[in-house]
């Protein structure tokens, strides 16, 4: 939780996880986890290069990805051009924190990703208990449940206020 905690200065959080879920058209869904340092590569480059490509075949998906951090320029490039390439796949970003979203550049490449037909949105409190339950403790006893920090939602609706700025 640590690497996911939305706060604005993100000190020691160096890497990105990415939790995401695949649903195929038969109601199949499969789960799974990717950080930058077991991947030798950004998260998002290696998932849309190595994951996703094993769903392609397989007709219409639906893709949900909860990120630690947006992508970076050359990430949100990589995400844009799959989706224009690959018209069958419904992506949804759901992201803890916004990386550098103050650069010019940022901006530009989470406009691309989401004019190439991502769905980009900041991770809220539902959002946070989901990647617990189904990523972080699957099998969690009531000991273990998730305790949002203290400024979690205060964090959230300032990180979805400056997405909507830079998204319009």
């Amino acid at each position: 939780m640590f690497q996911f905690k939305n706060v604005e200065y993100s000190s020691g959080r160096n890497k990105t996880l990415l939790c995401y879920t695949v649903e195929r058209g038969e109601g199949q869904v499969f789960r799974g986890y990717l950080e930058d340092e077991h991947v030798s590569a950004h998260a998002e480059e290696a998932f849309f290069s190595t994951v996703l490509p094993q769903f392609l075949s397989s007709g219409a998906i639906k893709v949900t990805c909860y990120v630690s951090s947006s992508p970076c320029i050359s990430c949100a490039a990589c995400i844009a051009q799959c989706l224009r390439r690959n018209k069958t796949v419904k992506l949804r970003f759901v992201v803890a924190r916004l990386f550098q979203w103050e650069e010019s550049e940022i901006r530009g490449a989470l406009r691309g990703i989401s004019s190439a037909g991502c769905q980009l949105q900041m991770m809220k409190s539902a959002d946070y208990l989901h990647v617990w339950q189904n990523f972080v403790e699957p099998d969690m006893s009531e000991q273990e449940a998730f305790i949002p920090w203290e400024d979690l939602e205060e964090n959230s609706r300032y990180y979805e206020e400056k997405l909507a700025e830079i998204l319009r």
